[in-house]
């Protein structure tokens, strides 16, 4: 698909392999990256040739056909400035993507729900530095984390800004706050001798002063997002997968105090009843919104409500759940009841006008196949123009990051990848990404990744 030709005029290029190979990458001073098509995701269209020009971590111009390169390149010979190109010839680059909904510390398994039980922090820690990269090379250069069992991902975080481990951009919420045997507690199906009582330092809070002081942890803590579990769930070992788990009151309180350290608040929520309550709550989105009727979805129209649809989730655990012994029997019955619904929910509030961003679920489904969810939403009905942007300038503004994410343009963060062919005409393209750069970095280029 790409036919990179990469010069480096720097000395930077020629270091001894033990230097070059040290963990933090700096980006070019400047690369110079041609475009056969570009989509444009502010303005929903599709361009032709086009000439990007980066400086560092910033695009700096954006040029109508092809230029020649050379007066790049010698003016960065002259300022002793590393020079790169790259060349998309017969594809199409896009923004970086955002995964409004990912767990990258975890992976399902068929052994998941005793792993817990053998594995420390460090084994989901070190196997989450595999599942960030995979991540990043399908072309997903920002990801929203909304849960994990430790706070592992804010560890994961702090490890790609430095520059240790290859990764996604993440904004984590670290672990998720839920109720006393709701789909948040991590106890769910423990002997009552290893459950003990978790309170809200573990994310567990059973009033309004609850909530509070659990937000106020999660501040300490260092996350970014809150991530609140007001529905039952799938994956965890109680029996139902809908029904209301937070109050109201609770859930105005998480919002209050999120809203005033600068939280948005995410809200896993299947169930009609959780739904409508979180919505009334003041949260942020809705995420998988399986059950979701014309009541809630009118409330989100109003309210300014995003709405996280994760199909390829529901479509993997349905999958699962027919392969016997992968899921413990509740949870297999669960994925049956919740799996045939989600697409057509998501295709209901796409036609209903509730703002809609891209997220997936990962780690419901194997890390890396992310770009799947596409296909699904243009199944659903949705626009390929529409979901592209729903996972660029919809997500960017879901994380309020609208002015540096989610589009090809002057002054913005280099993020950029590039597919074979047209999205537009084929969206299953976006799951052949051969081109990444993050942050003016290249990470995957000729469909194979370079470092």
């Amino acid at each position: 698909m790409t036919k990179r030709v990469a010069f480096a005029i720097a000395t930077a290029l020629a270091l001894p392999a033990a230097i070059a190979a040290e963990p933090t990458q700096a980006a070019p001073d400047v690369t110079v990256l041609q475009c056969a098509h570009l989509v444009d995701t502010a303005a929903g269209k599709m361009l032709g040739e086009t000439t990007l020009v980066i400086e560092g971590k910033r695009v700096k111009e954006i040029k109508a056909g092809e230029v020649d390169v050379t007066s790049y390149a010698n003016a960065a010979k002259a300022a002793g400035a590393n020079f790169s190109y790259h060349k998309i010839n017969d594809g199409t680059c896009l923004p970086g993507l955002i995964d409004s909904h990912t767990h990258l510390t975890s992976e399902t398994s068929p052994t998941g729900y005793t792993d817990q039980f053998r594995w420390n922090i460090a084994d989901y820690a070190i196997r989450s530095t595999v599942y960030a990269k995979r991540t990043l090379l399908a072309g997903f250069t920002t990801v929203r984390n909304v849960g994990d069992q430790d706070n592992e991902s804010i560890a994961l975080r702090n490890a790609i800004n430095a520059g240790i481990v290859p990764g996604p951009r993440i904004f984590t919420a670290g672990k998720p706050i839920g109720t006393t045997g709701g789909h948040a507690d991590p106890t769910d199906g423990y002997r009552s001798d290893l459950a003990g009582n978790p309170g809200p330092k573990d994310g567990i809070i059973n009033s309004a002063d609850d909530a509070y002081k659990a937000i106020r942890q999660h501040y300490k803590d260092g996350v970014d997002v809150i991530k609140i579990m007001p529905s039952g769930g799938v994956l965890d070992e109680s029996s139902s997968a809908d029904n209301a788990q937070m109050t109201i009151e609770e859930i105005k309180a998480i919002v209050s105090a999120a809203h005033d350290y600068g939280f948005t608040v995410a809200a896993h929520a299947h169930g009609a009843e959780a739904i409508r309550r979180a919505v009334l709550g003041g949260v942020d989105s809705i995420e998988h919104g399986t059950f979701m009727n014309d009541e809630d979805m009118k409330l989100m129209k109003e309210h300014g409500t995003w709405y996280v649809p994760t199909i390829i989730a529901g479509k993997y655990v349905q999958e699962m759940a027919a392969k016997p012994g992968y899921y413990p029997p509740q949870v297999a019955a669960k994925a049956l009841q919740v799996g045939p619904i989600i697409q057509a929910t998501a295709g209901k509030a796409y036609k209903a006008g509730v703002k809609i961003a891209f997220g997936t679920d990962a780690a419901v489904y194997p890390h890396g196949q992310n770009a799947k969810e596409f296909e699904y939403m243009v199944q659903a009905g949705m626009p390929p123009m529409f979901v592209l942007q729903a996972a660029t300038t919809h997500a960017a503004e879901l994380l309020h990051k609208q002015d540096q994410l989610g589009q090809i343009a002057v002054g913005r963060v280099a993020d950029i990848i590039a597919v074979p062919g047209n999205p537009l005409d084929d969206i299953t393209v976006m799951q052949k990404v051969g081109f990444v750069m993050k942050d003016g970095v290249v990470y995957k280029a000729d469909g194979r990744p370079v470092m």
